[in-house]
């Protein structure tokens, strides 16, 4: 005979969306299923992050077909990123959940464990990023604003999926949170980058064609789309400073003069630059990581800081970059 406990019946009681935060736990993240079926079921349930998709989003970043930030939530970025797993394994690139490919992604450890909070955690914040480039120009470092904002970039998570998983946490020295472990930065030599304009992603290649790592990416956009054609990296730059020039880029609120803004996470260009051979134009990160290809940019490529640090550590001056539709 089954036995229905309270807290199971009023778990079936409530909403499907607070019944699924009730539900958002290491536990039911580490447990939860993954079956073929999960990103249809989820394309009409995105009310709250899901433990399944949060699984599926670390297993995929762990085998370098990064989802973009890990929210929980079904969508373009998650299947690109299921397509490009099935390409790194020579299967059909559908962006399918299939049992071949589940069975490829199941051998990893728990996706969420422990993490102390240290001192360091807790250095270079900032009280506040403001929105005007002028205002951001006279400050020192464009740095976090929070420790749970530099955890959830740390652990290539959404802010509000890091909060939800430590809904009583302060963040403080000491203190033992809950945050999922994405995969070690990939290895190899980039010698070929494809930057998908339609499906919104990039792809790099290893000097046998091999496909090494996948990214979704937000291309440009219709006011100012990207580069056309075939062009080169020229170099990688950490954490630098933004030029801001009316004249050549875009306008940003009043400001008409060319304004030098400090490097940071929170940078409009992010943590890191890759420099094209294409004058002003860039492959680089940002400080929005649940945006990437869900706005545009003014030309370049914009990727998450962790995947565009992560593909500056592959790439040599003399890489191809090719645009293509």
């Amino acid at each position: 005979m089954k036995i229905v406990t309270l807290s199971t019946a009023l778990l079936l009681l409530l909403p499907a969306g607070l019944a699924m935060a009730q539900t958002l736990q290491p536990d039911s993240i580490n447990s939860a299923s993954i079956t073929p079926s999960l990103l249809e079921r989820m394309a009409a349930i995105s009310d709250s992050p899901d433990p399944a998709i949060v699984r599926l989003q670390v297993l995929l970043d762990r085998a370098g077909a990064s989802p973009g930030v890990i929210d929980g939530y079904s969508g373009e970025n998650v299947a690109k990123a299921v397509a490009a797993f099935q390409a790194m394994q020579d299967l059909p690139a559908e962006g399918r959940l299939d049992p071949d490919l589940l069975e490829r992604l199941s051998k990893q450890a728990p996706v969420v464990q422990p993490y102390v909070v240290s001192g360091d955690d807790t250095k270079g914040l900032v009280a506040k990023i403001p929105n005007d480039y002028s205002e951001q120009a006279k400050m020192d470092h464009l740095g976090y604003t929070s420790v749970g904002e530099r955890l959830a970039e740390r652990f290539h998570m959404d802010i509000d999926l890091l909060k939800a998983l430590n809904a009583t946490s302060t963040f403080s020295v000491g203190e033992t949170v809950s945050v999922v472990i994405p995969g070690a930065p990939r290895q190899g030599v980039v010698k070929r980058i494809e930057a998908h304009r339609r499906t919104g992603q990039l792809m790099a290649f290893g000097a046998d064609g091999t496909l090494i790592a996948a990214y979704p990416a937000t291309i440009g956009s219709q006011e100012t789309p990207s580069p056309s054609g075939t062009h080169k990296v020229k170099g990688v730059a950490r954490m630098p400073p933004y030029i801001y020039n009316p004249n050549i880029n875009f306008q940003q609120s009043d400001n008409r003069e060319v304004l030098t803004l400090p490097g940071g996470p929170n940078s409009p260009v992010g943590s890191v630059w890759i420099d094209l051979s294409k004058p002003t134009y860039g492959i680089h990160g940002t400080p929005e990581p649940s945006l990437i290809d869900k706005a545009g940019s003014h030309g370049c490529v914009r990727l998450t800081n962790w995947d565009a640090e992560e593909l500056a550590g592959m790439v040599e001056p003399g890489v191809i970059v090719e645009f293509v539709d």
